[in-house]
């Protein structure tokens, strides 16, 4: 039993401007600004011809309307008419010809209902119609204009009138050539086409220059682009002319290449701090846990109160990698603000009030003055309560035993004062960096980042913190945040 295998599958066919619109996907931006140039540019030459020649036809055609209405023939006296244009001809031209009173343009013709007649010397006859026997029943003075041929195939423009001075009622045909007006508007149509098409060719020229030209600044990019793609050399820029879009994406570029190229040079600064910062409790943790090793491998045990000593250092140490690991989970944040499901309304007076009785165990010798007014930002309300915690605690840290530290809160301007050393001036600018300590105070404990992680939480929360001498001149350092809000939690 043979099977007949199944017709061969014809695949769909895809739609024109489908077609069309994957050619154009897979020519280069440069190509399809050519293409898309040159194309605007055909259509708009195309028109512009097409209404160039429909107006000169126009023109034209009126006039020889205008001229065949104006020119009335005269009219012979007696009608001898023949049953077709052609036998018309040909008896006039055997030297029968009807009774004429008065001269007739020889582009006449006479349609009654007994035949057509032409006038003496006529070497042209007009082709008539069926339908110009309607021509019959127009009234006294009125016309009909229309297209039509003699019969040896030459164009003509025709008027039909009507007459009553014979017998019977004749229709007197006026004719007058358009061949030449036929062939003027053919010369036109060429010169159009052959100026269409050359001006087609330019136009395509000049897409492919403007293109080219008004490319430029995107291969720049592209080639910057492909340039830290194949290097990872972020921070590279491009010129930016003018303010046009393409300006504006080379400086969009440039903004975000310096952005790429910051972020790296402080992710490697705080990579390196963090190793430096690491490096001294580590040390010291295997140093300790050395000794101890030493000390059981030796037999020679160390004292009691050695022991405890190096064990009390070594959880010091571990508090302190706690905290610096805690801090660098913190600034590994990005920088900008953001907004997310942390992002809430906090009452910061609250908050102060929570960090003030921190920090009083922390500085049970210190005396706190506070006051505080109904204050709500909007923020993490974790991240601004360490950030006014780091601050009360770098108060307590710098402040001298029995000393004041003033904490208050009025109108979203948060200030923590201190009466401890102060901080020279010309180190003020790098008290928010991260990992900077002050030389005077490498001995204290810490790790740099808390005024660090103090700024970031501020400035997530649309605020801004500084830190400075006091107003009144005296000692200690004036610590002031700054946050939007409201006496309402709205």
């Amino acid at each position: 039993m043979s099977t007949v295998p199944p017709p061969p599958l014809t695949p769909p066919r895809v739609p024109r401007r489908r077609r069309l619109a994957h050619w154009l996907r897979s020519r280069s931006l440069r190509g399809r600004l050519t293409f898309l140039s040159a194309a605007a540019v055909a259509v708009a030459i195309a028109m512009s011809a097409l209404a160039c020649w429909f107006i000169v036809h126009k023109q034209l055609y009126d006039q020889v309307k205008s001229d065949l209405v104006s020119a009335p023939p005269a009219l012979p006296g007696k009608l001898i008419c023949y049953p077709t244009p052609e036998d018309a001809l040909e008896n006039q031209r055997g030297g029968i010809m009807p009774e004429i009173s008065g001269a007739v343009p020889r582009d006449t013709q006479f349609l009654s209902s007994a035949g057509v007649c032409l006038p003496p010397g006529a070497t042209k006859a007009i082709v008539t119609k069926p339908e110009d026997s309607a021509a019959f029943r127009l009234a006294s003075g009125q016309s009909i204009i229309r297209d039509g041929k003699y019969t040896d195939g030459t164009p003509a423009m025709i008027r039909l009138t009507v007459s009553h001075r014979f017998s019977v009622p004749a229709v007197v045909m006026v004719a007058t050539p358009t061949q030449s007006v036929e062939d003027s508007l053919q010369g036109l149509a060429i010169l159009l086409g052959a100026v269409s098409l050359g001006g087609i060719l330019l136009a395509a020229v000049a897409g492919r220059l403007v293109a080219h030209s008004s490319l430029k600044p995107v291969d720049q990019l592209t080639g910057a682009v492909e340039h830290i793609a194949r290097t990872e050399e972020v921070g590279t820029t491009i010129p930016v002319r003018g303010d046009d879009e393409i300006a504006r994406l080379s400086t969009s570029f440039n903004s975000m290449s310096t952005a790429l190229a910051n972020s790296r040079e402080r992710q490697t600064r705080l990579i390196a701090d963090a190793g430096h910062e690491l490096r001294t409790p580590l040390t010291s943790l295997r140093t300790n846990v050395d000794l101890l090793i030493r000390s059981d491998a030796t037999g020679r045990p160390l004292p009691p109160a050695t022991k405890t000593k190096l064990l009390g250092n070594m959880k010091a140490q571990m508090q302190e990698l706690t905290v610096l690991i805690g801090d660098l989970l913190q600034l590994s944040r990005p920088d900008t603000p953001k907004t997310g499901p942390n992002l809430t309304v906090v009452a910061l007076h609250e908050i102060a009030d929570r960090a003030v009785e921190r920090a009083k165990l922390r500085g049970p010798g210190l005396v706190f003055e506070v006051s505080t007014e109904p204050w709500y930002a909007h923020g993490d309300a974790a991240g601004l309560e360490r950030a006014v915690i780091n601050l009360l605690d770098n108060a307590v840290k710098y402040s001298p035993p029995g000393g004041t530290i003033e904490v208050r809160l009025r109108q979203g301007v948060l200030t923590v004062r201190d009466h401890g050393p102060g901080i020279p001036p010309d180190e003020l600018q790098y008290v928010f960096d991260r990992f900077w300590r002050s030389p005077s105070s490498r001995q204290l404990p810490g790790s740099g980042l808390g005024l660090s992680i103090v700024a970031q939480s501020v400035r997530e929360a649309g605020g801004e913190v500084t830190l400075g001498p006091a107003e009144d001149g005296g000692p200690g350092a004036l610590a002031t945040v700054r946050l939007p809000g409201g006496l309402a939690p709205e």
